[in-house]
């Protein structure tokens, strides 16, 4: 073999070898354990950024090594390719968002071939396919004929300049996030799937799948069912208020009422006062995240209506709050503020009166001048329910109000049905009609798919599908719905559809019961609500309509950090910051690798360090991948991402270790040659392995505790950095080892395929080269994992540590098998042990069986 290591050649020869072979095809086979391995698929941008690579290179190991386990492994890839970004590039570029994602689209894909990543690229789709959202329309249809999608009035974020909803998240201090229009709240006709009537299983279920429990918590959270007391305060002149509370013990405290902007009684009371009517105009704009309403300063006005309570009488005044709003709850709240931070807050600033009806912990009632006393606790000044804890009071004060005819016992849920339509053009047309007389009608099988067309222009001023009599007039009066799904509805069944992407004549078929579910679903923490609830959702309809045979679509999730890197800036004049590469700047650093100072490699001059921040555009502290592929080939990219950090936690780039990878691929490509040229190693069978002396035996006795560790981490803990660091010692030990009689060499042999084999799924073209190398007919893709021998992990004596007093003083060699007492006797017969325990008395000595002597002296 070649004894230089040369990375583009052995990646270029690997990756024809599994092209021309279809090594990475997936094929169903019902003698087999299957294992469908899935990353979230990316939105094509443009260019892959280091957390696509670290995501997929994730995948792609977990894939490869439960090929060499003997199972059936499917890992597909395909593209979320619906979405604002590419209205926003045809905006910027004047180019049709469909030319625009498919040139990314195969710009993308040349990248992750150049990965080597192991997809079956015979399932790839995007979701701008129309034979791929035909059959989400199809699914839609179905869904309307049984109930289970209904169109309601709606209030929303509405941006005036884009002439679209905005999410939450897309108002920035009350304006649009891309135009910078101020935002109005505004009601419009919206597209809704009852997720709701879902929502028990969607948590019960929870307990059925192998997720992180903060993931499980979320979206428990989000759910957030809830048990509480709707009641009703009596308005003279006007219906009763209803409201919903988790603290009905907390009603005798209530002091005002609080009404959303939106709601009828706020709305007639401002028809004679001009100035709520302003206010109410007012509420009308900015956004309606929880956490904006929770930081938000809390504003009111006073509708002149009052509200009796509805166990004592007492007249209590009504208010506008801006931090009621109609989309949660009934729309108006029974204020608390003795025990309600947000209620305190509102009534301070309006003088309203704030009651303790909670003792605190003394049992005494709280100092509410600072804030409110939000914990549970026995009831004061409350009347006949004085004494009573939270589930008596509770239980108590729901019966009285059922009693008396003022309410109920209910169970709520945070949740809300899926708003699916969106104001845009890319994206999945919905399959509705309009008739002349009002009608809203489901397109027929025969009308579908609904191809979004492609040939437009886009601006700013809305989506073009509205300005389309070709697409929106089908004659007679008929209209077609000009609104398109949201994008979360592509991505909520991909995984399904890559089961069988070449079906044309079914949504999908038997081959997603073979596959599903997912086995191990990978991808950032940031979808562990929404994308996965949603896809939780859909999964459960396709189950309910006869699709899928399972409950879950994931059945193990696996979450992986972030990239970060360095960043570095000059402040300008406006205030503002020019982020500047790290590529582009020269950084000073201690002997530790700490920064010291950074200058910009163009001028010479300073720049200012910012910090370790997640690679971002805004920032401009990524790194290209293809640079890095360019410069020293993929397998040196896959080692460093999964060597740098579990996948779990935050990777921190490093251009330092980037090149100690290449150095160890370098070092492992030279060790196999130098054995190769040693000579010709001796057959290592019983009777070979009965004779080892104790060098070789050593070898061969790390080689397998490497092997057993290795097949742990990766399998079982997917902690990829200490399998490498474990494969890493081994080559050490290799290097280390001069024997090269025959019989050194066998043993030599064993301990280096071990670790070629041990690094294929994380490396593979280098070891596809290097298992060729060796001298095996069959491709390392094909390999199975080695097995370790349990013999051969005997040790004759084991190393233990001893401290003093917690202190390390002496390494010893003993006997594998010396019971305590002898391990205790050989501890303290230690000269260095006898120095730190002389003249003291021995208190204890605790002997940890394999590991440590810990002995307590004074």
């Amino acid at each position: 073999m070649d004894a230089q290591y040369k990375p583009h050649e052995i990646e270029h020869d690997a990756q024809q070898f599994w092209n021309e072979n279809q090594c990475f095809k997936a094929i169903e086979d019902q003698d087999r354990e299957k294992f469908y391995c899935l990353s979230m698929f990316p939105y094509p941008s443009g260019k892959l950024h280091m957390g696509h690579v670290r995501n997929y290179t994730i995948g792609d190991v977990v894939s490869r090594f439960q090929r060499m386990q003997g199972k059936n492994v499917m890992q597909p890839m395909g593209w979320d390719a619906f979405g604002m970004p590419a209205e926003n590039a045809a905006i910027k570029n004047q180019v049709p968002p469909a030319k625009w994602t498919y040139e990314n689209i195969d710009y993308m894909r040349a990248q992750l071939k150049a990965l080597g990543f192991a997809y079956d690229w015979d399932r790839e789709f995007a979701t701008c396919d129309s034979d791929y959202y035909r059959w989400e329309q199809w699914f839609f249809t179905k869904l309307v004929e049984k109930g289970l999608v209904y169109k309601k009035m709606s209030t929303v974020n509405w941006d005036p300049v884009d002439q679209t909803v905005l999410a939450n998240e897309q108002v920035i201090d009350g304006c649009g996030w891309r135009s910078g229009a101020p935002v109005e709240r505004k009601e419009i006709p919206l597209w809704f799937l009852k997720i709701t009537d879902y929502a028990d299983e969607l948590l019960a279920d929870l307990d059925k799948v192998e997720w992180p429990e903060q993931v499980k918590t979320m979206q428990r959270n989000w759910i957030g069912k809830s048990k509480g007391v709707e009641l009703a305060f009596d308005v003279d002149g006007d219906e009763p208020l209803r409201v919903y509370t988790t603290r009905p013990d907390t009603l005798m405290g209530v002091t005002y009422v609080a009404v959303a902007a939106g709601h009828p009684l706020a709305i007639k009371a401002a028809e004679d006062k001009p100035e709520l009517a302003a206010f109410l105009e007012e509420c009308s704009h900015g956004g309606t995240s929880e956490a904006e309403l929770a930081t938000m300063e809390k504003r009111g006005m006073a509708t002149g209506f009052e509200a009796i309570h509805p166990l004592t009488g007492d007249r209590v005044p009504v208010y506008v709050a801006n931090f009621v709003l109609m989309e949660y709850g009934t729309g108006a709240v029974m204020a608390v503020p003795g025990h309600d931070q947000r209620d305190w807050e509102f009534a301070t600033k309006y003088e309203l009166p704030i009651r303790a009806v909670i003792a605190d912990a003394d049992g005494q009632a709280p100092d509410l001048s600072q804030g409110a006393w939000v914990e549970h606790g026995s009831l004061i000044n409350s009347g006949e329910f004085d004494g009573l804890d939270f589930q008596a009071a509770f239980d108590a004060i729901a019966s009285r109000l059922e009693r008396d005819g003022h309410g109920e016992v209910k169970t709520n849920y945070r949740l809300r049905d899926w708003g699916v339509a969106r104001q845009r053009y890319w994206g999945a047309p919905i399959p509705v009609k309009y008739g002349p007389e009002g009608q809203t009608v489901p397109l027929t099988d025969d009308e579908l798919p609904v191809a979004l067309p492609l040939e437009v222009t886009v601006d700013a001023s809305g989506s073009p599908l509205k300005k389309m009599p070709a697409f929106s007039d089908l004659g007679d009066g008929w209209t077609r719905e000009t609104d398109t799904f949201d994008t979360f509805m592509e991505s909520s069944w991909y995984y399904a559809r890559f089961c069988c992407a070449d079906n044309p004549e079914a949504m999908l078929d038997e081959r997603a019961n073979y596959w599903l579910p997912v086995d191990l679903y990978i991808g950032g923490i940031e979808h562990a609500i929404l994308h996965l609830l949603y896809a939780r959702f859909f999964h459960k309809l396709m189950r309910d309509f006869g699709l899928v045979d399972s409950d879950e679509p994931f059945q193990r999730l696996l979450t992986q950090g972030m990239v970060i890197a360095e960043t570095f800036y000059r402040p300008e004049a406006n205030g503002g910051k020019e982020w500047f590469n790290p590529a582009d700047v020269e950084v000073k650093r201690d002997d530790k690798g700490r920064p010291l100072s950074a200058t910009l490699i163009s001028d010479g001059q300073p720049v200012e360090m910012g910090g370790i921040e997640k690679m971002s555009k805004s920032k401009n502290n990524g790194v290209d991948p293809q640079a890095m592929i360019d410069r020293f080939g993929a397998d040196t990219v896959r080692l460093f991402m999964m060597f740098a950090a579990p996948p779990e936690q935050s990777l921190e780039w490093s251009d330092s270790g980037v090149e100690g990878a290449h150095r160890f691929l370098k070092r492992l490509w030279r060790l196999v040659a130098e054995h190769l040229e040693a000579g010709t190693p001796a057959a290592l069978d019983a009777a070979a392995i009965a004779s080892l002396d104790d060098a070789q035996r050593e070898l061969r006795r790390k080689t397998h505790e490497t092997i057993k560790k290795a097949g742990d981490d990766i399998g079982r803990r997917t902690t990829f950095n200490t399998a490498i660091a474990a494969v890493m010692e081994l080559t050490n030990a290799i290097a280390k080892f001069g024997d090269t009689s025959p019989q050194g060499l066998a043993v030599s042999r064993e301990a280096i395929e071990a670790c070629v084999l041990l690094l294929a799924p994380i490396t593979p073209h280098a070891c596809h080269a290097l298992w060729r190398s060796l001298g095996h007919d069959g491709a390392v893709i094909d390999a199975t994992w080695p097995a370790f021998d349990e013999s051969a992990l005997a040790r004759d004596s084991i190393e233990l540590v001893v401290q003093v007093n917690g202190k390390l003083r002496a390494r010893l060699e003993v006997p594998a098998d010396a019971d305590k007492a002898a391990v205790e006797a050989l501890a303290l017969a230690n000269d260095n042990v006898q120095r730190h325990t002389d003249g003291k008395t021995l208190r204890k000595v605790i002997v940890v069986p394999g590991k440590l002597v810990n002995i307590v002296a004074n």
